[in-house]
């Protein structure tokens, strides 16, 4: 469990299975492209109780860290952020913010706890990665914020005229983009 000054990040517990599903139920237009495997993993409030318990299972072995992100003052329930050790000392950060918790300076104060974790004792990354579209200068600025720096855009697996499909008519998504934080000294966990 992390407290920042106006939020508080832990492990999901049972209890929360309504308020993780109605956030992302309310939320699925704007998560498809950026999380389409938890949009897929929790369709209905019945499946959420599973997915919740995943977490917990992976958080004991270590394999993907997620915490729900809550307000202090209030107890309201506003989104999550995960981290993912890789190999060579890397960690992978997502989070997702209900819609009308964006613009706070929520993401950022979470951002920063899990930064603290993921240079911490328990991960002990070396160089933590967030990646983000091109176009959601939203998220680049919180990643700015918090040191991490461009690498550039991903490269995509096929050309984009390959990626194209006659029977699907939506064109292809934005370049993905990834910010990096190396780890330095002062970045260990409280």
């Amino acid at each position: 469990m992390f407290e920042t000054n106006r939020l508080l990040l832990r492990p999901y517990e049972p209890t929360d299975a309504q308020a993780f599903f109605t956030l992302l139920d309310q939320s699925r237009e704007r998560l498809k492209n950026s999380f389409p495997d938890r949009l897929r993993a929790v369709p209905t409030l019945a499946a959420a109780p599973a997915q919740l318990a995943a977490f917990a299972d992976d958080w004991h072995t270590g394999r993907f860290y997620v915490l729900g992100i809550w307000l202090r003052e209030t107890g309201t329930y506003i989104g999550d952020i995960c981290l993912m050790p890789q190999r060579h000392g890397q960690a992978e950060i997502g989070y997702y913010l209900a819609a009308e918790a964006e613009g706070h300076g929520y993401a950022r104060e979470a951002l920063a706890a899990v930064c603290r974790f993921g240079f911490g004792r328990t991960v002990e990354a070396q160089r933590l990665l967030i990646r983000c579209f091109a176009d959601n200068a939203r998220a680049q600025a919180v990643a700015r914020a918090l040191g991490f720096t461009p690498q550039g855009p991903e490269k995509p697996e096929q050309p984009a005229w390959l990626r194209l499909s006659f029977w699907e008519s939506r064109p292809p998504l934005p370049p993905i983009l990834h910010f990096v934080r190396h780890w330095a000294a002062g970045d260990r966990e409280e």
